[in-house]
């Protein structure tokens, strides 16, 4: 064996030097170091300077090798041991020394066992595959298959293990091999297949290739498409169970106005406010109409006037909230020219006077002053108006439908609404439910809202019973209103045909500070200030969504408008 590596040697002296795998140094007869590989240099730390060196000044050990003897010497190296081996190169008389690094029968152990983790970890991740995998080598032959092919495919493995895909042609149900078709064409093929027991799948052959081109492996995934075409035809029946569902309003809807005016009653207590509003409809007699914030009371007003013999007179609706009580009583009565610095030269009729013959709507009546309630109750009681500055009263024919979220009866109670004047509102009272208390209204006035916004904003969204189901389980403070608000919301900010519950404002909502809760409860990578701000910006995206009135959403926080007009601009919100 040395006298064959000799020969070798000796034809090329470089070669073997540059291309042995282990260290390798030369000396020439003085001892002094004239070739080295990289693999030395490396052993020995590549800072030192060997060329020219002394062998015996690197490693003094190389002073107890006899060169050319033919034996073997064994060495420690930075923890390492060595085979030494050394010869004699004849042409040139050089000391030639080889290192071989010695492996241990536990080292060899070692790397066996971890082999063998990494066998076992990816049989572990092919067996776990949902989908079937099958490995042949170039000429197709089977090398391994995992379970969920014997699944999907309907073949079992036993059947498989060793042979050739050819093997398993069938003319029913496998013609042709994918394997063959991707070692022919050389690329990614997919095909569709019929199993033996007529479930459909689709199989795709990858090519493996060697660092000559040619094709060592060939990897076959199957999946059963059967399970997928069963999952679609479910998604379209709940589709059309959605659509069959929401269908039953939509003549309803379609055959009537679609506007904020309209009464839409579906369920029972809303149904019975409406007969109630037809019912006093003809009779002059006033009306209080109470609810909620946001339940549709002007709606209720507006449908007592459109069925009552006053209809083709004035309706007109009065927010008390929301005029300061000076100027409120200006517009219902009127004033004389001169009355005041800035009025119209030649007086100006009030309300009262421009409704003759018509209806009047007070919308919030309970946030009227204890003054302008004593005139309400004589107008009331008279029928009489006198504008502000003027000394004769006249006479006008005006019903008066009023409205209020507020409890009248404890404000009297409390002294901050007249007794007398409450009695004569409360002639007729009809009380408009929450939407939480009308569960059935909420899909049609749903459906109502969304065909007004899809034309508003040109759009085709489609509600999903899901979200039908979220919103009938939620309480709605802001009633109607706030339904309205949401549709709009979803239509506007979804990207999605068919809104989905992760559209609904709440549930989004949600979603955001759980996110912000996620992110903060992990601190180590967050300054305070940035903590600070991703909280901010948070809770102003929810305000925004909820009012989007930056007077509102300052209300709400707690803060000034213009600080949110500000900080809204910061978060580009």
């Amino acid at each position: 064996m040395v006298r064959n590596m000799d020969v070798k040697i000796e034809n090329n002296l470089d070669g073997f030097i540059e291309n042995n795998p282990n260290s390798i140094i030369v000396t020439d007869n003085e001892n002094k170091i004239v070739m080295i590989n990289d693999h030395a240099k490396k052993l020995f730390y590549e800072q030192i300077r060997f060329m020219g060196k002394n062998i015996f000044t690197v490693a003094k050990f190389f002073e107890s090798i006899a060169v050319g003897n033919g034996e073997v010497y064994k060495l420690t190296l930075n923890d390492t041991v060595l085979k030494v081996i050394t010869f004699k190169h004849k042409p040139t008389n050089y000391n030639i020394y080889m290192l071989i690094q010695e492996v241990s029968l536990s080292d060899h152990e070692d790397t066996i066992k971890y082999k063998q983790h990494i066998i076992d970890e990816l049989n572990e991740i092919f067996e776990g595959s949902y989908d079937g995998i099958l490995v042949t080598d170039g000429d197709g032959k089977i090398l391994y298959v995992n379970s969920s092919y014997e699944r999907v495919a309907a073949i079992k493995r036993e059947d498989m293990w060793g042979k050739s895909m050819r093997d398993l042609f069938n003319p029913v149900w496998m013609p042709n091999a994918v394997s063959y078709v991707v070692a022919e064409q050389k690329r990614v093929i997919s095909k569709k297949q019929v199993t033996k027991d007529g479930r459909n799948i689709i199989v795709t052959g990858t090519p493996i290739f060697d660092k000559k081109g040619g094709i060592k492996k060939i990897v076959i995934n199957a999946r059963d498409i059967s399970e997928i075409y069963e999952l679609r035809e479910e998604l379209v029946k709940e589709r059309q169970i959605n659509r069959t569902y929401l269908e039953n309003y939509n003549d309803f809807i379609e055959n009537n106005p679609s506007n904020d005016q309209f009464l839409l009653a579906v369920s029972d207590p809303i149904k019975k406010v409406y007969e109630m509003a037809k019912k006093v409809a003809n009779f002059q007699t006033t009306v209080l109409v109470t609810g909620e914030s946001g339940t549709g009371k002007e709606v209720i007003a507006n449908c007592i006037y459109k069925n009552s013999l006053r209809q083709d007179k004035q309706f007109i609706p009065i927010n008390c909230g929301a005029i300061p009580d000076n100027l409120l009583e200006s517009e219902l009565y009127g004033y004389e020219r001169g009355t005041f610095t800035g009025a119209n030269t030649t007086g100006k009729s009030g309300l009262f006077e421009m409704a003759d013959g018509g209806t009047i709507f007070l919308d919030e009546i309970g946030e009227t002053s204890l003054d302008l309630q004593v005139k309400l109750l004589r107008f009331l009681e008279t029928k009489e108006v006198r504008r502000i500055g003027g000394g004769i009263g006249k006479h006008v024919d005006v019903r008066i439908i009023a409205a209020t979220n507020r409890d009248l009866a404890k404000m009297v109670e409390e002294g901050s609404f007249r007794e007398d004047l409450y009695y004569r509102l409360n002639v007729v009272r009809i009380n408009v439910p929450p939407l939480r208390n009308r569960i059935m209204d909420i899909a049609p006035l749903s459906m109502m809202y969304l065909q007004q916004f899809n034309t508003k904003y040109n759009q085709s969204k489609e509600l999903t019973l899901d979200v039908i189901k979220e919103f009938e389980k939620y309480i709605w403070p802001g009633n109607i209103r706030e339904l309205k608000n949401v549709i709009e919301n979803m239509v506007i900010i979804s990207n999605n045909e068919y809104l989905q519950v992760d559209d609904i404002p709440w549930i989004k909502e949600k979603n955001n500070v759980q996110k912000v809760v996620n992110i903060l409860e992990n601190t180590d990578n967050l300054t305070l200030l940035q903590a600070t701000e991703l909280l901010e910006k948070s809770m102003l995206e929810s305000a925004k969504m909820k009012y989007k009135k930056t007077r509102l959403i300052g209300e709400k926080l707690g803060v000034d408008q213009s600080t949110i007009v500000r900080k809204l601009k910061k978060y580009n919100l």
